[in-house]
């Protein structure tokens, strides 16, 4: 009996949760975080390995749903982080590009090579 109320528990707060808003979410969990890309490349690769596995599991438990939504906080905070930084190389790609347009060369040399050491870090 305690499972099947914890079930009914859990599966209504599922079923509620499109109904709040995004920055009404209560944060009951953190997650890990994404400090830097590479942190943040670990952080998705590990946690997306984890849902998976869980998913492979076949019929999702409530436990499994409870996992597999705590998970997601950590991929949230990975894929922010990982956002930010192809902003960021985004920009530097910008800027090369306006240098290199604009016969620029000792510009587009130091940019170019700015653009390069961080689009590195996103290459396997």
């Amino acid at each position: 009996m305690q499972r099947f109320v914890t079930f009914v528990v859990f599966a209504t707060a599922l079923l509620s949760a499109p109904a709040i808003l995004a920055d009404e979410r209560p944060d009951h969990f953190r997650g890990a975080p994404s400090e830097s890309l590479e942190q943040a490349r670990q952080n998705f690769a590990e946690t997306t390995a984890r849902i998976d596995d869980v998913l492979a599991r076949g019929e999702l438990t409530p436990a499994d749903l409870a996992a597999v939504h705590e998970l997601t906080y950590t991929l949230e905070n990975a894929l922010e982080r990982i956002d930010e930084e192809y902003d960021r190389l985004e920009e530097q790609l910008e800027e090369l590009h306006l240098a290199s347009e604009g016969a620029d060369t000792e510009r587009a040399r130091e940019l170019g090579q700015r653009y390069l050491e961080n689009a590195r870090r996103f290459l396997p």
